[in-house]
């Protein structure tokens, strides 16, 4: 009982929404945990990675076979059966364990600004405690150090938002056919059209649902006393979390991640046209190349405008125009 699709990236682009909206039409079937990670591996546990919760995360992974497997035992009759693992598009080794393994399955590949992409990932590590740098700028130049220390993949800002170099080995093992690559604005302008245009490529019924959830976006963190006393304790506590089941660290740090915030109701800061103009050169050569591959215009990537996260972007979408054109690209 093997998956007919995968979602396979990229991590902070929407594949948490298309994945639920997918889970609600009666044709598919998805997998319980959402990101099993199976691909990642090679039939043995995964890496020791070592950054700010990396070992308590490993401990969700599913890296045995007929584990796997049983994610899907509950398909039935369903036509399409998936998973949604966001960093199979970045990993060089999944794409060809995929391609050897799964002939027949199509692929889902979700892309996003790749520096709001990061700026996202960036904020999602901050507020749940586990960055250390309240820069993004400053994380994000990080980068190479962490790798080289051992860090997970999540921790690569730079990296998982180069889709032209993961698209271009990705079509060395697999048919380019049986490859969708889909953009985050359209999930947040035109979800209907987004989820249609996924359906008529799993070749499942149209029309079938509705509208696409939220995606799982964390409530902003002020750098201040909070960040600096608490996030120390959310990291201690993730190495130690390691040590029991993962529901017991959630709920034991659940809690504890929701006073970082102080419940500010305050929207996350664009980030500074200074800041993407300095970001744009690590991008440039992959967004051209993106284009290349597609057939895509992704050349508006390239400016100096912050679109801002899933709730921003939707709030301007339904304030536009009765036209219905939305601002958000």
């Amino acid at each position: 009982m093997d998956p007919t699709f995968l979602i396979i990236g990229a991590p902070k682009a929407g594949t948490t929404a298309l994945h639920a909206a997918l889970s609600a039409h009666p044709d598919v079937f998805v997998s319980s945990p959402k990101e099993p990670k199976y691909w990642l591996c090679d039939g043995a546990p995964p890496p020791a990675w070592c950054g700010p919760g990396d070992a308590h995360s490993q401990r969700e992974w599913i890296w045995r076979h007929d584990d796997y497997q049983r994610l899907f035992d509950g398909a039935g009759e369903r036509r399409a059966r998936g998973e949604s693992t966001p960093f199979y598009l970045w990993s060089r080794g999944a794409h060809r364990r995929i391609g050897e393994a799964l002939p027949e399955v199509k692929l889902i590949a979700v892309v996003r600004d790749p520096i709001d992409r990061a700026y996202s990932n960036w904020m999602h590590l901050w507020s749940d405690g586990l960055e250390p740098v309240e820069d993004f700028e400053s994380a994000f130049a990080l980068q190479d150090d962490r790798v080289r220390r051992g860090w997970a993949p999540f921790w690569r800002y730079r990296d998982l938002g180069l889709y032209g170099e993961q698209l271009q080995h990705l079509q060395r093992h697999v048919d380019p056919s049986r490859i969708l690559v889909m953009r985050y604005r359209t999930i947040v302008d035109e979800p209907r059209a987004a989820v249609d245009r996924a359906c008529h490529f799993l070749g499942i019924r149209q029309g079938q649902v509705a509208s696409i959830p939220r995606d799982n976006s964390r409530d902003y963190v002020e750098p201040g006393w909070r960040p600096r006393v608490l996030g120390p304790v959310v990291r201690a506590g993730a190495r130690a979390g390691a040590l029991v089941p993962p529901e017991v660290w959630r709920k034991a740090s659940g809690p504890l991640v929701s006073q970082l915030s102080g419940s500010n109701g305050v929207h996350r800061p664009h980030l500074a046209p200074d800041a993407r103009r300095r970001l744009i050169p690590s991008f440039a050569d992959d967004v051209a190349l993106l284009t290349e591959l597609t057939g895509e215009d992704f050349s508006d990537w390239l400016s100096t405008e912050s679109r801002g996260s899933f709730g921003q972007r939707t709030q301007v979408t339904r304030s536009w125009a009765p036209s219905g054109r939305a601002a958000s690209t």
